[in-house]
């Protein structure tokens, strides 16, 4: 038993991520604590039984072993509960506790002939028979059939040793009846009947175990998928995670939807030059800092992290979840964004790193979601011409000499959708924007500080 749950653990191991095993091991040791408390609940139930029923044995009957074998299940029930709930149950214990139940179960049913001075077949009338497939039942919640087998086994060989015993007691042969009324009005035994048992208990056993296998199966690919859209969050804005964990179907590419969405395009400037000066650890932390300042702020304004292009940031509004304000969402998050960012420059400088500013560029419009690229390579994307009037007016930004900058139309867009400015905004008309055929009317977000 213990070789099987290794030899599975090693192959678990080697198809799946330690991350991955070990919440499955979570799931397995869970299943073990409610097996305690199950287990606590059946001596209750036993020991109230034994309490309450009234008693039918010989008043001189001087040895009643179901206390005792009562109080040393309940003892030890406690024990494995408490090795449970340390998380310190280790396979050997299991098995062990396994073989305890069945052989606390036979010898209890064992004891009525005894206590209530009848044939030993007596016994194989009790209907405590029936806590059999509660104890094999029980095992699946470990998710292992391999001790949900062991569970069926010890009990067929249990309850095969209970018929050999009663068959072998003096007079026992001379029970044997053919006759199912006599069998059932008495103390004889259908030998017949006591093998139903336990094919029984055989056949029960080899559809829990089957039904163990594939839950363990399906517990490892719900448990792989939940990681998998843990680390797919990571490298997706929450939005787009979302939109690819709950779709009905799998995304193919050439599948969209269109709607009205904002597109914000962000630019660290200088980049490209300071890359040139400063060591790769300490560029790297710099770019860490700088996206980790705008991710924070792009999500409380419920935008979605569309691309990084190193130290440029796509970011959508309403886009990949519709939003009916997503034109003010936008511009506010370019208000605290210039806001932050700005400030972050300033410090950058007091440490001699030479961050010369920032370029926020955004538009309005209809917009287009879904994967592009081929069946081996997907990547979520959003397109449209607002995306590409978004990241010509952050370009743009340089000419104004201005940091956030968008179109006089979404200005009032945003207006009328509750979005209200910290000040004047000012309009500049008639502007020719470098990529975008015709002139535009753009309103200015953020000024350079002076």
């Amino acid at each position: 038993m213990e070789l099987e749950e290794a030899a599975g653990t090693q192959n678990t191991a080697a198809r799946l991520p330690a991350r991955v095993v070990r919440a499955i091991e979570v799931q397995r040791e869970q299943g073990e604590i409610l097996t305690s408390w199950v287990q606590a609940a059946i001596v209750a139930v036993l020991a109230t039984l034994y309490l309450v029923a009234p008693s039918t044995s010989p008043a001189d009957a001087d040895f009643r072993p179901v206390p005792w074998a009562l109080a040393v299940y309940a003892a030890f029930t406690l024990f494995r509960m408490q090795r449970a709930h340390a998380r310190r149950l280790t396979p050997a214990l299991g098995v062990l506790s396994i073989v305890v139940d069945v052989a606390v179960l036979m010898v209890t049913i064992w004891s009525f002939h005894l206590q209530y001075g009848q044939p030993a077949a007596f016994y194989l009338k009790a209907p405590t028979f029936a806590y059999v497939f509660i104890f094999i039942a029980l095992r699946a919640l470990s998710f292992s059939p391999g001790y949900v087998l062991l569970a069926g086994a010890a009990a067929a060989l249990g309850w095969l040793a209970l018929l050999l015993y009663a068959l072998n007691a003096p007079g026992g042969m001379a029970l044997i009846t053919r006759d199912y009324v006599a069998y059932m009005t008495s103390a004889m035994i259908l030998v017949g009947g006591e093998v139903d048992k336990i094919i029984s208990i055989l056949v029960v056993t080899g559809l829990l175990a089957a039904g163990a296998a594939r839950g363990r199966r399906l517990l490892e690919r719900a448990v792989a998928e939940q990681a998998a859209a843990v680390q797919l969050a990571r490298f997706f804005s929450p939005d787009i995670a979302e939109t690819l964990i709950s779709a009905d179907e799998l995304l193919r590419p050439g599948e969209g939807e269109s709607r009205e969405a904002a597109a914000m395009f962000i630019d660290l400037r200088g980049f490209t030059k300071l890359a040139a000066t400063l060591e790769p650890k300490k560029l790297i932390e710099l770019l860490g800092e700088y996206q980790r300042m705008v991710v924070s702020v792009v999500q409380r304004h419920h935008g979605s992290i569309t691309t990084f292009l190193g130290d440029g940031v796509m970011v959508t509004f309403g886009a990949v979840r519709p939003n009916e304000t997503f034109a003010a969402d936008a511009l506010r998050c370019a208000d605290e964004l210039a806001s932050q960012l700005t400030r972050w420059c300033d410090a950058c400088r007091t440490l001699s790193i030479a961050v010369p500013g920032i370029g926020i560029g955004i538009e309005s419009g209809r917009v287009t979601c879904g994967a592009i690229g081929g069946e081996g390579r997907l990547e979520y994307a959003v397109i449209g011409d607002a995306v590409n009037r978004a990241a010509k007016l952050q370009n743009h930004t340089k000419a104004e000499g201005v940091r956030a900058l968008t179109t006089e139309q979404t200005f009032k867009r945003a207006a009328a959708q509750g979005y209200v400015a910290h000040g004047a905004i000012e309009i500049r008309r008639d502007r020719e924007v470098a990529g975008v055929p015709g002139r535009m009317d753009v309103a200015v977000l953020a000024e350079m500080p002076a």
